[in-house]
């Protein structure tokens, strides 16, 4: 059985004390079945819905893309492959006609 690594220190020194998970080189003490109720993010589009990964987009605003001559139309179609806890751009998504890239969660609404 493989247990997971302390989420404060990524030590693989991990070992099971009834149902707590204990790191010894950082003495934190979590229950993995918390952390894991945790970890889910909540991420709202323009419109406050929430979105999920797998989640088909539209775009609600013209975006120009970092570094090319790329702009992004309104009501360019995305879908949602990982969402993720940052500040800029929270959902990893594939793009029509542009590929992947980050799209910051209140430039969409849910299709």
């Amino acid at each position: 059985m493989s247990l997971p690594p302390c989420p404060r220190c990524q030590s693989e020194f991990v070992y099971q004390d009834q149902r707590h998970l204990v790191c010894p080189e950082c003495a934190h003490e979590w229950n993995p079945a918390e952390v894991e109720a945790e970890d889910v993010v909540a991420v709202k589009d323009a419109n406050g819905t929430l979105l999920t990964e797998g989640d088909k987009v539209t775009l609600v605003k013209d975006l120009k893309v970092k570094s090319s001559s790329l702009v992004l139309k309104i009501g360019t179609k995305a879908v949602i492959r990982r969402i993720k806890d940052s500040k800029d751009h929270q959902l990893d998504c594939k793009v029509d006609g542009a590929g992947d890239m980050m799209v910051t969660a209140s430039f969409v609404k849910k299709a």
